[in-house]
Protein backbone atom coordinates (compact mmCIF):
# COMPACT_ATOMS: atom_id res chain seq x y z
CA UNK A 1 0.00 0.00 0.00
CA UNK A 2 1.21 3.01 -0.88
CA UNK A 3 2.61 5.86 2.06
CA UNK A 4 0.37 8.89 2.17
CA UNK A 5 2.49 11.74 0.87
CA UNK A 6 4.50 10.16 -1.43
CA UNK A 7 6.13 12.57 -3.62
CA UNK A 8 8.94 12.19 -6.52
CA UNK A 9 11.33 15.16 -6.35
CA UNK A 10 14.36 16.81 -7.31
CA UNK A 11 15.31 19.03 -4.92
CA UNK A 12 18.14 20.78 -3.43
CA UNK A 13 17.78 24.10 -1.73
CA UNK A 14 14.52 25.57 -0.73
CA UNK A 15 14.31 29.10 1.21
CA UNK A 16 14.01 29.63 4.66
CA UNK A 17 12.89 25.83 3.67
CA UNK A 18 15.61 24.12 3.67
CA UNK A 19 17.73 22.11 1.86
CA UNK A 20 17.21 19.98 0.62
CA UNK A 21 15.12 19.35 -0.72
CA UNK A 22 11.88 14.87 -0.20
CA UNK A 23 11.65 11.43 1.39
CA UNK A 24 11.09 7.90 1.49
CA UNK A 25 10.94 4.85 3.61
CA UNK A 26 14.01 3.30 4.18
CA UNK A 27 14.06 -0.92 5.25
CA UNK A 28 13.40 -2.05 8.61
CA UNK A 29 12.13 1.63 9.84
CA UNK A 30 9.03 -0.70 10.53
CA UNK A 31 10.10 -3.29 12.55
CA UNK A 32 11.41 -0.73 15.39
CA UNK A 33 8.96 1.76 15.76
CA UNK A 34 6.13 -0.79 17.75
CA UNK A 35 8.68 -0.98 20.29
CA UNK A 36 9.69 2.80 20.51
CA UNK A 37 6.33 3.98 20.78
CA UNK A 38 4.56 1.48 22.20
CA UNK A 39 4.37 1.09 26.26
CA UNK A 40 7.94 1.00 27.89
CA UNK A 41 8.63 -1.33 30.68
CA UNK A 42 11.18 0.13 33.13
CA UNK A 43 13.44 -2.26 35.24
CA UNK A 44 13.17 -1.91 39.00
CA UNK A 45 17.43 -3.13 38.68
CA UNK A 46 19.78 -3.18 35.84
CA UNK A 47 19.17 -6.55 33.73
CA UNK A 48 21.38 -8.16 31.88
CA UNK A 49 19.10 -9.33 28.73
CA UNK A 50 19.86 -12.15 27.51
CA UNK A 51 22.37 -14.46 28.45
CA UNK A 52 21.30 -15.75 31.77
CA UNK A 53 24.44 -17.49 33.60
CA UNK A 54 24.29 -21.36 34.24
CA UNK A 55 27.18 -21.66 35.95
CA UNK A 56 28.86 -19.69 39.29
CA UNK A 57 31.88 -20.13 41.42
CA UNK A 58 31.72 -20.92 45.26
CA UNK A 59 34.01 -18.67 48.07
CA UNK A 60 36.91 -21.05 46.94
CA UNK A 61 36.93 -20.17 43.42
CA UNK A 62 35.43 -23.96 41.95
CA UNK A 63 32.86 -24.12 39.50
CA UNK A 64 29.84 -25.27 40.49
CA UNK A 65 26.83 -26.18 38.13
CA UNK A 66 23.62 -24.66 38.92
CA UNK A 67 20.16 -24.73 37.82
CA UNK A 68 19.59 -22.47 35.17
CA UNK A 69 17.18 -19.70 36.17
CA UNK A 70 14.66 -18.50 33.90
CA UNK A 71 15.98 -15.18 32.55
CA UNK A 72 13.47 -12.15 32.89
CA UNK A 73 12.36 -10.91 29.19
CA UNK A 74 14.43 -7.99 28.50
CA UNK A 75 12.19 -5.15 28.47
CA UNK A 76 13.95 -3.72 25.06
CA UNK A 77 14.01 -6.54 23.17
CA UNK A 78 10.90 -7.25 21.43
CA UNK A 79 10.87 -11.25 21.42
CA UNK A 80 7.33 -11.15 20.10
CA UNK A 81 8.80 -11.63 16.36
CA UNK A 82 8.27 -8.25 14.60
CA UNK A 83 11.61 -8.83 13.88
CA UNK A 84 11.56 -11.17 10.66
CA UNK A 85 13.65 -14.12 11.36
CA UNK A 86 15.90 -13.66 8.37
CA UNK A 87 16.64 -10.50 10.40
CA UNK A 88 16.91 -11.66 14.03
CA UNK A 89 20.43 -12.18 14.04
CA UNK A 90 20.99 -8.87 12.22
CA UNK A 91 19.04 -6.78 14.73
CA UNK A 92 20.58 -8.35 18.11
CA UNK A 93 23.53 -5.69 18.35
CA UNK A 94 20.79 -2.89 17.99
CA UNK A 95 18.66 -4.12 20.46
CA UNK A 96 21.50 -5.11 22.54
CA UNK A 97 23.18 -1.41 22.15
CA UNK A 98 19.39 -0.17 23.00
CA UNK A 99 19.29 -2.26 26.52
CA UNK A 100 22.77 -0.90 27.23
CA UNK A 101 21.71 2.75 26.63
CA UNK A 102 18.44 2.52 28.80
CA UNK A 103 20.42 0.16 31.81
CA UNK A 104 23.73 2.41 31.98
CA UNK A 105 23.29 5.53 30.21
CA UNK A 106 24.63 8.47 32.91
CA UNK A 107 21.65 10.57 32.20
CA UNK A 108 18.15 8.70 32.81
CA UNK A 109 15.38 8.76 30.90
CA UNK A 110 16.79 8.76 27.79
CA UNK A 111 14.43 10.06 24.97
CA UNK A 112 12.91 6.61 23.26
CA UNK A 113 12.13 9.27 20.32
CA UNK A 114 14.88 10.62 19.57
CA UNK A 115 16.90 7.55 19.49
CA UNK A 116 14.23 6.07 17.07
CA UNK A 117 15.06 9.25 14.81
CA UNK A 118 18.74 9.01 15.38
CA UNK A 119 18.41 5.09 14.09
CA UNK A 120 16.76 6.09 11.30
CA UNK A 121 19.50 8.88 10.20
CA UNK A 122 22.08 6.91 10.93
CA UNK A 123 20.80 4.02 8.85
CA UNK A 124 20.05 6.26 5.49
CA UNK A 125 23.67 8.02 6.70
CA UNK A 126 25.15 5.07 5.80
CA UNK A 127 24.20 4.78 2.07
CA UNK A 128 26.89 7.87 1.63
CA UNK A 129 24.50 9.79 -0.47
CA UNK A 130 24.16 13.02 1.15
CA UNK A 131 20.53 13.57 -1.12
CA UNK A 132 19.04 10.21 0.83
CA UNK A 133 18.07 11.32 4.44
CA UNK A 134 15.85 11.42 7.39
CA UNK A 135 13.53 14.52 8.64
CA UNK A 136 12.36 14.99 11.95
CA UNK A 137 8.35 16.03 11.65
CA UNK A 138 9.05 19.68 12.34
CA UNK A 139 11.69 19.65 8.99
CA UNK A 140 9.45 17.53 7.35
CA UNK A 141 6.81 19.96 7.80
CA UNK A 142 8.46 23.05 6.91
CA UNK A 143 10.00 21.12 3.59
CA UNK A 144 6.28 20.54 2.46
CA UNK A 145 5.18 24.21 3.17
CA UNK A 146 8.02 25.28 1.18
CA UNK A 147 6.52 23.83 -2.00
CA UNK A 148 3.24 24.83 -0.85
CA UNK A 149 4.36 28.09 -1.10
CA UNK A 150 3.94 29.79 2.66
CA UNK A 151 5.30 29.29 6.19
CA UNK A 152 6.64 31.51 9.49
CA UNK A 153 10.40 33.10 8.91
CA UNK A 154 12.09 35.58 8.49
CA UNK A 155 12.01 35.02 4.23
CA UNK A 156 15.35 34.34 2.96
CA UNK A 157 16.48 31.37 0.38
CA UNK A 158 18.84 29.59 2.40
CA UNK A 159 21.51 26.69 1.97
CA UNK A 160 21.62 24.24 5.04
CA UNK A 161 24.52 22.14 3.73
CA UNK A 162 27.38 23.60 4.60
CA UNK A 163 28.99 24.12 8.20
CA UNK A 164 26.85 27.11 8.73
CA UNK A 165 23.18 27.97 7.36
CA UNK A 166 24.35 30.46 4.71
CA UNK A 167 21.78 32.86 3.63
CA UNK A 168 21.70 32.67 -0.61
CA UNK A 169 19.33 35.94 -0.96
CA UNK A 170 16.74 37.59 1.17
CA UNK A 171 13.06 37.54 -0.51
CA UNK A 172 12.29 41.07 -1.62
CA UNK A 173 9.64 42.60 0.98
CA UNK A 174 10.41 40.24 3.90
CA UNK A 175 12.09 40.89 7.06
CA UNK A 176 15.37 39.25 5.65
CA UNK A 177 15.31 41.87 3.04
CA UNK A 178 14.28 44.71 5.36
CA UNK A 179 16.94 43.71 7.86
CA UNK A 180 20.11 44.14 5.24
CA UNK A 181 20.61 40.84 5.14
CA UNK A 182 22.79 39.68 2.02
CA UNK A 183 24.15 36.75 -0.18
CA UNK A 184 27.02 34.87 1.69
CA UNK A 185 25.95 35.99 5.22
CA UNK A 186 26.87 32.95 7.72
CA UNK A 187 24.31 32.57 10.77
CA UNK A 188 26.60 31.33 13.24
CA UNK A 189 24.38 32.16 16.24
CA UNK A 190 20.64 32.58 17.04
CA UNK A 191 20.11 34.08 20.37
CA UNK A 192 23.06 34.22 21.74
CA UNK A 193 23.42 30.14 21.41
CA UNK A 194 26.72 29.83 19.09
CA UNK A 195 25.86 27.64 15.90
CA UNK A 196 29.07 25.56 15.46
CA UNK A 197 28.80 21.89 14.79
CA UNK A 198 25.07 22.44 15.30
CA UNK A 199 23.22 20.56 11.58
CA UNK A 200 21.55 22.94 9.30
CA UNK A 201 18.11 21.83 9.28
CA UNK A 202 18.13 22.32 13.28
CA UNK A 203 19.71 25.54 13.11
CA UNK A 204 16.76 26.58 10.65
CA UNK A 205 14.10 25.28 12.81
CA UNK A 206 15.49 27.78 15.20
CA UNK A 207 15.19 30.45 12.89
CA UNK A 208 11.86 29.59 12.05
CA UNK A 209 8.93 30.50 13.92
CA UNK A 210 5.58 31.79 14.37
CA UNK A 211 5.06 35.28 12.93
CA UNK A 212 5.42 38.30 14.93
CA UNK A 213 7.52 37.05 17.12
CA UNK A 214 11.70 37.66 17.09
CA UNK A 215 14.30 35.66 16.50
CA UNK A 216 18.16 37.09 17.08
CA UNK A 217 20.54 36.05 14.27
CA UNK A 218 24.63 36.61 14.91
CA UNK A 219 26.12 36.90 11.58
CA UNK A 220 29.41 36.59 10.03
CA UNK A 221 29.54 38.71 6.92
CA UNK A 222 33.40 38.31 5.57
CA UNK A 223 35.34 39.25 8.89
CA UNK A 224 32.98 40.88 10.47
CA UNK A 225 30.54 39.42 12.62
CA UNK A 226 27.40 41.37 14.33
CA UNK A 227 23.86 40.78 15.90
CA UNK A 228 20.55 41.48 13.89
CA UNK A 229 17.06 40.97 15.54
CA UNK A 230 14.39 40.44 12.79
CA UNK A 231 10.40 40.21 13.38
CA UNK A 232 9.03 36.60 11.94
CA UNK A 233 6.08 36.92 9.27
CA UNK A 234 4.20 34.91 7.51
CA UNK A 235 6.10 34.38 4.49
CA UNK A 236 4.09 33.87 1.18
CA UNK A 237 6.92 32.24 -0.84
CA UNK A 238 7.15 33.74 -4.43
CA UNK A 239 7.40 31.21 -7.02
CA UNK A 240 7.18 33.53 -10.48
CA UNK A 241 8.58 37.01 -10.77
CA UNK A 242 8.33 39.13 -14.28
CA UNK A 243 8.58 42.30 -16.07
CA UNK A 244 9.07 43.61 -19.53
CA UNK A 245 12.87 45.05 -19.74
CA UNK A 246 13.66 47.58 -22.28
CA UNK A 247 13.61 46.96 -26.28
CA UNK A 248 10.52 44.38 -25.34
CA UNK A 249 12.38 42.08 -23.83
CA UNK A 250 10.70 39.64 -21.30
CA UNK A 251 12.14 38.81 -17.94
CA UNK A 252 10.72 35.86 -15.80
CA UNK A 253 12.16 34.32 -12.85
CA UNK A 254 11.10 30.87 -11.25
CA UNK A 255 12.11 30.08 -8.03
CA UNK A 256 10.81 26.45 -7.09
CA UNK A 257 9.06 23.48 -8.84
CA UNK A 258 6.24 23.38 -6.30
CA UNK A 259 2.15 22.70 -7.10
CA UNK A 260 1.31 26.04 -8.27
CA UNK A 261 4.81 26.83 -10.57
CA UNK A 262 3.48 25.53 -13.97
CA UNK A 263 0.19 27.40 -13.68
CA UNK A 264 2.03 30.74 -12.56
CA UNK A 265 5.02 30.34 -14.93
CA UNK A 266 2.00 30.03 -17.92
CA UNK A 267 0.24 33.30 -16.67
CA UNK A 268 3.59 35.36 -16.70
CA UNK A 269 4.61 33.86 -19.91
CA UNK A 270 1.10 35.07 -21.46
CA UNK A 271 1.53 38.41 -20.15
CA UNK A 272 4.76 39.12 -20.99
CA UNK A 273 3.84 37.91 -24.79
CA UNK A 274 0.53 40.14 -24.77
CA UNK A 275 2.84 42.86 -23.93
CA UNK A 276 5.06 42.78 -27.13
CA UNK A 277 7.71 40.39 -25.32
CA UNK A 278 9.80 39.65 -28.78
CA UNK A 279 12.39 37.68 -26.66
CA UNK A 280 12.88 35.87 -23.17
CA UNK A 281 15.11 35.64 -20.55
CA UNK A 282 13.92 32.59 -18.09
CA UNK A 283 15.99 33.08 -14.60
CA UNK A 284 16.67 29.60 -12.96
CA UNK A 285 19.26 31.50 -10.52
CA UNK A 286 18.68 30.43 -7.07
CA UNK A 287 16.25 27.82 -7.74
CA UNK A 288 16.87 24.94 -5.83
CA UNK A 289 14.34 22.27 -7.94
CA UNK A 290 10.75 20.47 -6.61
CA UNK A 291 8.82 18.25 -8.32
CA UNK A 292 9.42 16.30 -11.40
CA UNK A 293 6.37 16.25 -13.30
CA UNK A 294 6.53 20.05 -12.46
CA UNK A 295 10.34 19.86 -14.32
CA UNK A 296 8.89 18.34 -17.47
CA UNK A 297 5.91 20.96 -17.38
CA UNK A 298 8.13 23.93 -17.17
CA UNK A 299 10.46 22.80 -19.97
CA UNK A 300 7.41 22.03 -22.63
CA UNK A 301 6.75 25.71 -22.30
CA UNK A 302 9.98 26.14 -23.81
CA UNK A 303 10.52 23.05 -25.86
CA UNK A 304 7.99 21.87 -28.61
CA UNK A 305 8.84 18.37 -28.86
CA UNK A 306 11.72 15.57 -28.31
CA UNK A 307 13.06 13.81 -25.44
CA UNK A 308 14.06 16.19 -22.52
CA UNK A 309 14.94 13.50 -20.07
CA UNK A 310 16.13 10.09 -19.30
CA UNK A 311 15.37 8.62 -16.17
CA UNK A 312 17.32 5.38 -15.08
CA UNK A 313 16.37 3.17 -11.99
CA UNK A 314 18.85 1.16 -10.63
CA UNK A 315 17.79 -2.35 -11.75
CA UNK A 316 18.73 -1.19 -15.47
CA UNK A 317 14.94 0.09 -15.88
CA UNK A 318 15.15 3.68 -18.32
CA UNK A 319 12.44 6.01 -18.98
CA UNK A 320 11.86 8.44 -21.26
CA UNK A 321 10.55 11.63 -20.69
CA UNK A 322 9.22 13.69 -23.83
CA UNK A 323 8.34 17.36 -23.97
CA UNK A 324 4.61 18.38 -23.55
CA UNK A 325 2.82 19.48 -26.99
CA UNK A 326 1.45 23.14 -26.43
CA UNK A 327 4.16 25.47 -25.17
CA UNK A 328 3.57 29.13 -25.53
CA UNK A 329 7.48 29.58 -25.81
CA UNK A 330 9.01 27.14 -28.05
CA UNK A 331 9.98 29.83 -31.08
CA UNK A 332 10.54 33.24 -28.96
CA UNK A 333 14.07 34.17 -28.56
CA UNK A 334 15.25 32.78 -25.43
CA UNK A 335 17.91 32.94 -23.18
CA UNK A 336 18.29 31.14 -19.73
CA UNK A 337 20.42 32.38 -16.35
CA UNK A 338 21.79 29.73 -14.19
CA UNK A 339 23.87 30.06 -11.24
CA UNK A 340 26.01 27.60 -8.34
CA UNK A 341 22.59 27.07 -6.88
CA UNK A 342 20.38 25.97 -9.32
CA UNK A 343 20.00 22.41 -8.98
CA UNK A 344 18.08 19.41 -9.74
CA UNK A 345 14.40 20.20 -11.38
CA UNK A 346 15.61 23.31 -12.68
CA UNK A 347 19.11 21.67 -13.89
CA UNK A 348 16.40 19.38 -15.91
CA UNK A 349 15.03 22.60 -17.57
CA UNK A 350 18.52 23.92 -17.99
CA UNK A 351 19.80 20.70 -19.08
CA UNK A 352 17.55 19.75 -21.99
CA UNK A 353 17.53 23.78 -23.29
CA UNK A 354 21.41 23.36 -23.93
CA UNK A 355 21.71 20.08 -25.52
CA UNK A 356 18.25 20.63 -27.95
CA UNK A 357 20.19 23.91 -28.85
CA UNK A 358 17.15 25.97 -27.87
CA UNK A 359 19.10 28.65 -26.00
CA UNK A 360 22.37 29.70 -24.36
CA UNK A 361 22.88 29.07 -20.45
CA UNK A 362 24.31 32.53 -18.85
CA UNK A 363 25.97 32.63 -15.47
CA UNK A 364 28.20 30.34 -13.47
CA UNK A 365 28.30 26.31 -13.01
CA UNK A 366 25.32 24.86 -11.97
CA UNK A 367 24.87 22.79 -8.55
CA UNK A 368 25.60 19.30 -10.19
CA UNK A 369 22.28 17.25 -8.63
CA UNK A 370 21.58 14.65 -11.28
CA UNK A 371 19.20 12.27 -9.14
CA UNK A 372 15.89 11.92 -8.01
CA UNK A 373 14.20 11.50 -4.68
CA UNK A 374 11.10 9.88 -3.23
CA UNK A 375 9.43 11.56 -0.45
CA UNK A 376 7.47 9.25 2.15
CA UNK A 377 5.73 11.22 5.55
CA UNK A 378 6.47 8.06 8.03
CA UNK A 379 3.47 7.10 10.05
CA UNK A 380 2.27 8.06 13.50
CA UNK A 381 3.42 12.11 12.54
CA UNK A 382 6.98 10.68 12.81
CA UNK A 383 8.80 12.57 10.05
CA UNK A 384 9.95 11.95 6.68
CA UNK A 385 12.46 10.46 4.75
CA UNK A 386 13.71 10.34 1.36
CA UNK A 387 15.42 7.88 -0.48
CA UNK A 388 17.33 8.52 -3.98
CA UNK A 389 15.50 6.40 -6.35
CA UNK A 390 16.75 7.39 -9.50
CA UNK A 391 19.32 9.27 -11.77
CA UNK A 392 18.25 11.43 -14.86
CA UNK A 393 19.85 11.98 -17.42
CA UNK A 394 19.95 14.90 -20.09
CA UNK A 395 18.71 14.16 -23.49
CA UNK A 396 22.30 13.99 -24.88
CA UNK A 397 23.15 11.44 -21.94
CA UNK A 398 24.92 13.20 -19.87
CA UNK A 399 24.85 12.84 -15.71
CA UNK A 400 25.41 15.84 -14.25
CA UNK A 401 25.79 14.48 -10.48
CA UNK A 402 28.68 16.78 -9.20
CA UNK A 403 29.48 18.17 -12.69
CA UNK A 404 26.73 20.24 -13.26
CA UNK A 405 25.90 22.17 -16.44
CA UNK A 406 28.46 24.67 -17.75
CA UNK A 407 27.10 27.91 -19.45
CA UNK A 408 28.43 29.14 -23.43
CA UNK A 409 28.61 32.47 -21.31
CA UNK A 410 30.34 32.63 -17.70
CA UNK A 411 29.82 35.76 -15.76
CA UNK A 412 30.53 36.17 -12.11
CA UNK A 413 28.20 37.80 -9.58
CA UNK A 414 30.47 38.66 -6.78
CA UNK A 415 29.50 40.46 -3.14
CA UNK A 416 30.93 43.84 -4.30
CA UNK A 417 28.21 43.57 -7.32
CA UNK A 418 25.08 42.65 -4.96
CA UNK A 419 26.15 45.53 -2.41
CA UNK A 420 26.71 47.97 -4.99
CA UNK A 421 22.93 46.53 -7.07
CA UNK A 422 24.44 45.37 -10.04
CA UNK A 423 23.47 42.26 -11.92
CA UNK A 424 25.99 41.54 -14.25
CA UNK A 425 24.59 38.09 -15.31
CA UNK A 426 21.85 39.57 -16.14
CA UNK A 427 23.18 42.70 -17.69
CA UNK A 428 25.04 39.97 -20.35
CA UNK A 429 22.23 37.77 -20.46
CA UNK A 430 20.48 41.02 -22.84
CA UNK A 431 23.49 41.54 -24.60
CA UNK A 432 23.05 38.04 -25.56
CA UNK A 433 19.54 39.09 -26.28
CA UNK A 434 19.82 41.65 -28.51
CA UNK A 435 22.31 39.83 -30.40
CA UNK A 436 19.65 37.21 -31.18
CA UNK A 437 16.99 39.76 -31.95
CA UNK A 438 19.79 41.12 -34.44
CA UNK A 439 19.73 37.68 -36.00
Amino acid sequence: MQKKGLRTCLVVAIGLIVLVGVFAAGVGVGYFTPQLFGDTIQPSTATVCPPCPEVSTDDNGSTVVVEPTACPVCPYIDYSGDTPEEYQDLFAPFWEAWALVHEGYVDQPVDDTLLMQGAIEGMLASLGDKHTSYMDPDVWQQANESLVGEYGGIGAWVNTSGDYVEILRPMKGSPAYEAGLQANDLVIGINGEDMTGIPGDVVLKQILGPAGTDVTLTIQRGEEIFDVTITRAQIVVPVVEYEMLENNIGYVALYTYGDNSTEQLRAAIADLLSQGAAGLIFDLRDNGGGYLNTAIEVVSEFIGNGVVMYEQYGDGTTYTYEAIPGGQATEIPLVVLVNENTASASEITAGAIQDLGRAPLVGALTYGKGSVQTWVELDDNAGGVRVTIARWLTPDGRQISDVGLTPEYIVDYTLEDFEAGLDPQLDKAIEVMLDLLQE
